[in-house]
Order: structure tokens, then C-alpha cells, then sequence
């Protein structure tokens, strides 16, 4: 809870909502409390009293009412109705989605056929007709409210129980014997209820401003009774002459519906789970760069040379320690191969290179990125952009989710043309073409006009390839672009990507965690563990003679063909969270190798410098 209010007021318009609901919260629970007339009482010699008359702050009514008083009762009375409003059509509407979606079949679609006849009429006509036929009167204006919202609650939570109805869980506990009524309050309902609360929370402040609609036009609430809809009904007749009388009331219901639909927004953010670690702030277009030391300055050892670079990520108070001091470079012509476990930093290293990494909570703090001897997390925003796709490409992990869907295959390559040259949309086309051609991909020239979701994994992950390639860049840096991939694929992917350096001079930063694929590819690996690089070197040395204890157990784990039988051991126990590394060896707690001095402290990545392990008693020596 306590993280989630935090959360929620880092959201500033939340929290501005947050305590201008409270004030008035405050000030309608504490109402009996407070020395003020009776909200009813009528006073015809003091009728239309200017605000800060003696004895009315806020002046009075046609009747001589006080103002202030009847103000206090009214947003009671409509904080209520529009509550129990949003409650009872949230409870309905939700019952309805959830046994709709649930159900499926012939039951779902006679459920939403019905709730869209009731879709079809315009609401507040439906609402208005609702009344008329029940009457005037609060309660009958909070049952139109809530009846005419309830296919609101009921399309959303539908859509969402279609799609969790078809998951393992619920199959799962079916085959437990688990009944219906169960599966649903146990299974479905819990996985629906944020967005239930969401739903409240953003249709609370709408449904207030209906209610006072409705007594407005003198379909709510009945004299003597106030609530704020019927304060302005009243004092329509004397908007020119009495106007105080229609801006009091008006002014509260524009600062409670604004007030909870400012907070609903907060909640939204702060229950959804994309939006927690970006602080619900809009990203920046590249990654904020707040280097605490020094830069280095030491030569650049090759095309691409990364120098000392950090990067971390702030959530709230926790730091992530994503990138720690990590040291690589790669000429031209040559394969870098960086391996690890899932969450070892691979990727957010690739993705620091040109300030790819959200931010926030992304945050480059420390090192450099040299391209050409040209220190790019120092660079202007707009060079830095022309050198993204140009002379630096990535291919993406999942070119599904990469390539947009509603755009031809064709059109998005031409894109990748046009923004670094200036070529007509012919000439764009055909250099489309010939990618495409030069990635091996069959008829190319029907490929042209598909969509993402008409072509295999293959055929999208050779486009990707061929987006990369599009402006001829310099380094290329691939981010595990066959992990989704059979084996066949698999491997002329690779040699696709292995035929183009030889052929283009490429420098290409290859990411995996595959062994296998290192052998095949890559002239050098670096292994990365917990952020940090922990061996580098050749790659048939390391392959042949791993020195750190966590590359002997990576390479363990990979099953060899006709090598005979041995045992794939896993590695124990589970990578560190990189916001509270321990002391010393990041790995000494899964090592078998680990003594005392390894949690002593600081590990210095030490060797020839060609072959370096970051290890006090390594397997071999390198």
C-alpha cells in the first residue's frame, strides 16, 4: 500500500486531485460538526444576500437560504448518489462481463446483444426515460445513473474475461473440480478487480455530473432537499441578477469532478504495471546521461569502443545497477559475441550504445561510448539521431514486435531509407528490393506489399536484417535475433549475418546466451554475469579453456551431438537483483569454487588483456 501511494503521488496532478477530494471529503464528513444554519430554513427579507454578508459567507438564495449550508448538505448528498451510482453499476456490470465472458457460447451473446440494445439508445436519453417512468427523486435518478453505465463495466470487463477464460490457470482449475461460481470469484475475478477499481475510479466524477443533471432538469433531488444539480436548477432565473447563486454550486461541481477524475488518473497509472517503472512520466527521446566521475578519455581500441560505461535504473529509491563498468570494443570487420543469463545486462549494454535505454528510470551514469574516437553519450541530440541507423543498426529480438503492424513491409523500409537520404519513393523501393534480395528472401517483390503477421518468424527476422542493412551501416548489433527461431533457421540466419561481415566489413555485436551460437559466429566473447563483464577473450580459447567458474557452467549446459553421454548440470540457485549486489563476487553464492577472500571485496577484471577473468581462483590460468 504504501508503495502504491508513493507511486501515486509522484504523479503531480494526482495528487493535486488527491487534496482538493480530501478538503472537500473533510468538509462534508465533518459538516454537523460545524456552526451552520439550518440548510432549509428560508428567509425571504434576506433573499439574493451578497457573498460575505453578516452571517452568510457565501450569501443567499431566492429563499434567503444560506448558501454556505446548503452547499455543504448538497455535495454531501451528490458525493453520494454518484458513489453508490458508480459502486452499484461497477458491481452489476462487472457481474454481467465476467458470467458473459466466462460462459461463452450461446449465453455470451445473448448477454451482449442485449447490453448493446441498451448501447444503442443515447445514455441520458435512456437515463431520462428511466426516470420518467419511476418518477423524480434521488433514489429513482440514482438508479438511471447507474443502469445506463452499467454496459460500460460490462463490455470491459467481458473483453478481459474472454481473454483469461482460455488461460492454462482456468483448464487448470477445472481439471482441480473446481465448480463455475468458484472458478470465478477465486480465478477470474482477482485478475479483473484493478481494472474494475480503475473503472470506479474514472467514472465516479462522470456519474456525479449525471446525477446533477438529472436534478437540474428536476428529476433528482425534491425541495427542500439540496444537492448540487438542484441548487443550479434553482438558481438559474437569477444568473444576471443574483450569479452567486449558480458560481457557488457550479464551481463545486467543477472541483469535485475535476478533482476524482484527476485522481482516477493517477490510480490508472499507478495500477498498471507498464507504467509503474517509468514513473508516469513521458520517455525522453534518448537516454539521460548523468555522469558523476570523470570521463575517460584513453584511445578508442576499436570502431566501437565502450569505456567504463554504467547504467542503472532508479525506481523510487532503489537502484538497479544494470551496466557496471563494462569495457568492450569491436573493429571492423569483426564478431563480438556478449553472453549471460536473462538479466546479466546484455541487452541494456546494446541498448546504451546510442541511448536506447527508457528514461526514465534509465540512466547512463558513468563512462563512454566511442564511435570513431567520438564520445556518442556526449553527443547532441540531433547528430546522435543521424548516427542511429545510419552508421550504427540494431536487429531487434523479436521483429514482430518491432516492425509496426499496421504498415507494409515495404513502406517501413523505405521509411528506414528516408530519414537518413533524401530518395524519391521509387528509388526507395528498390533499394527495398534489393535487401530484401540480399537477405535471401523469396519473392521478394510480392513480400513487399505483406504485412508483419503474413510472414514466418524467419521471413520477419531476415526483414529486420534488412532494415539494419538499409543506410550500409559501420557496427551492427544484434540482439538475440535467433532465439525465437528453429534450429534450421536458426543456422542460415547466421550465416546470412556471417556472409554479410565478410562481404561488407561489418563490426557486429552479437547477443545471446547460446554457446552454440558464439562457436558458430564470433570472433571474441565477453561473458557477462550481474552487469558486469567476468571473462573475455578469443572465443575458441575461452570455449576450449573457460578460466571464471560461471563460463565452465554456461558452457556445461550446452548439450553436445554425438559427444556421447554426460550430464547437462544447471547452474544453482538464481542470478543476484542488481540493486543489492553482495560484497565481493557477484557469483560466489552459486560457486562451488568460492572461498572467503571471493566476498572480501572489489574483483579486478585482471589477465593478458587478451584473455581477462574477473576471478581469485579461476579454473585455469588464462
Amino acid at each position: 500500500m504504501t508503495a502504491f501511494l508513493r507511486l501515486l503521488f509522484r504523479n503531480r496532478l494526482a495528487a493535486l486531485g488527491a487534496a482538493v477530494l480530501a478538503l472537500i471529503l473533510a468538509l462534508v464528513i465533518l459538516a454537523p460538526l460545524l456552526p451552520l444554519p439550518d440548510p432549509d430554513a428560508t428567509a425571504t427579507a434576506e433573499r439574493f444576500a451578497r457573498p460575505f454578508s453578516p452571517g452568510h459567507l457565501l450569501g443567499t438564495d431566492h429563499l434567503g437560504r444560506d448558501l454556505l449550508a446548503r452547499l455543504v448538505h448538497g455535495t454531501r448528498m451528490s458525493l453520494a448518489i454518484g458513489l453508490a451510482a458508480a459502486l452499484a453499476a461497477a458491481v452489476l456490470g462487472s457481474a454481467i462481463g465476467i458470467v458473459a465472458g466466462y460462459a461463452g457460447g450461446r449465453t455470451d451473446n445473448i448477454i451482449m446483444r442485449a447490453i448493446d440494445m441498451l448501447m444503442a439508445f443515447p445514455y441520458i436519453l435512456l437515463a431520462l426515460a428511466i426516470v420518467a417512468a419511476l418518477g423524480p427523486g434521488l433514489l429513482n435518478a440514482l438508479i438511471a445513473v447507474a443502469a445506463v453505465n452499467i454496459p460500460f463495466f460490462a463490455r470491459n470487463i467481458r473483453g478481459i474475461t474472454v481473454g483469461l477464460a482460455g488461460r492454462e490457470f482456468i483448464d487448470a482449475a477445472r481439471l482441480a473440480g473446481m465448480g463455475h461460481g468458484r472458478i470465478i470469484l477465486s480465478e477470474l475475478l482477482p485478475n479483473v478487480l484493478p481494472v474494475i477499481v480503475i473503472g470506479v475510479s474514472t467514472t465516479v466524477g462522470w456519474m456525479i455530473l449525471e446525477t446533477a443533471g438529472l436534478s437540474f432538469l428536476g428529476l433528482g433531488s425534491q425541495p427542500p432537499q439540496a444537492d448540487l444539480g438542484s441548487m443550479l436548477g434553482e438558481a438559474r432565473a437569477a444568473l444576471i441578477t443574483a450569479p452567486h447563486t449558480s458560481v457557488v454550486p457550479g464551481l463545486m461541481i467543477f472541483l469535485i469532478v475535476m478533482s476524482i477524475n484527476l485522481l482516477g488518473d493517477g490510480v490508472r497509472d499507478a495500477l498498471d504495471p507498464r507504467l509503474k517503472s517509468g514513473a508516469l512520466s513521458r520517455p525522453r527521446a534518448t537516454t539521460r546521461v548523468d555522469r558523476k566521475g570523470p570521463v575517460p578519455d584513453a584511445p578508442a581500441k576499436g570502431l566501437l569502443d565502450l569505456q567504463s560505461l554504467e547504467t542503472q535504473f532508479h525506481v523510487g529509491p532503489r537502484v538497479y545497477r544494470a551496466v557496471n563498468q563494462v569495457s568492450l570494443h569491436v573493429g571492423r570487420g569483426e564478431c563480438l559475441g556478449i553472453i549471460g543469463e536473462s538479466g546479466s545486462g546484455k541487452s541494456v549494454t546494446a541498448l546504451s550504445v546510442t541511448g536506447l535505454v527508457a528514461s526514465p528510470p534509465g540512466v547512463v551514469t558513468g563512462g563512454a561510448v566511442r564511435y570513431e574516437g567520438e564520445d556518442l553519450l556526449g553527443m547532441p541530440y540531433g547528430r546522435l539521431r543521424a548516427i542511429r541507423g545510419e552508421k550504427i543498426a540494431y536487429i531487434f529480438q523479436d521483429p514482430l514486435a518491432t516492425l509496426h503492424p499496421l504498415y507494409r513491409i515495404g513502406a517501413q523500409m523505405a521509411e528506414a531509407i528516408q530519414v537518413h537520404h533524401r530518395v524519391g519513393a521509387k528509388e526507395a523501393e528498390g533499394r527495398a528490393l534489393e535487401l530484401l534480395r540480399a537477405v535471401r528472401i523469396p519473392n521478394p517483390e510480392s513480400r513487399l506489399r505483406n504485412y508483419p503477421h503474413e510472414m514466418s518468424g524467419g521471413m520477419r527476422q531476415r526483414v529486420g536484417i534488412a532494415m539494419a542493412l538499409a543506410n550500409d551501416p559501420e557496427v551492427l548489433i544484434a540482439d538475440e535475433p535467433t532465439t525465437a527461431l528453429d534450429v534450421t533457421v536458426q543456422a542460415q540466419i547466421l550465416a546470412l549475418l556471417d556472409e554479410l561481415r565478410r562481404e561488407r566489413g561489418l563490426a557486429i555485436v552479437f547477443i545471446t546466451h547460446d554457446f552454440g551460437v558464439v562457436a558458430q559466429l564470433c570472433d571474441r566473447v565477453a561473458v557477462m554475469y550481474a552487469g558486469r563483464i567476468v571473462e573475455q577473450g578469443p572465443t575458441a580459447e575461452i570455449l576450449a579453456r573457460p578460466a571464471h567458474p560461471y563460463t565452465a557452467r554456461l558452457i556445461a549446459c550446452v548439450p553436445e551431438l554425438g559427444g556421447g553421454k554426460r550430464e547437462l548440470a544447471a547452474i544453482p540457485g538464481l542470478p543476484p537483483v542488481v540493486d543489492k549486489l553482495p560484497p565481493g563476487c557477484a557469483f560466489a553464492p552459486r560457486c562451488d569454487r568460492a572461498r572467503p577472500d571471493c566476498r572480501a571485496g572489489e574483483i579486478a577484471l585482471a589477465g593478458s588483456g587478451r584473455h581477462d577473468v574477473r576471478c581469485l581462483h579461476p579454473e585455469v590460468t588464462p
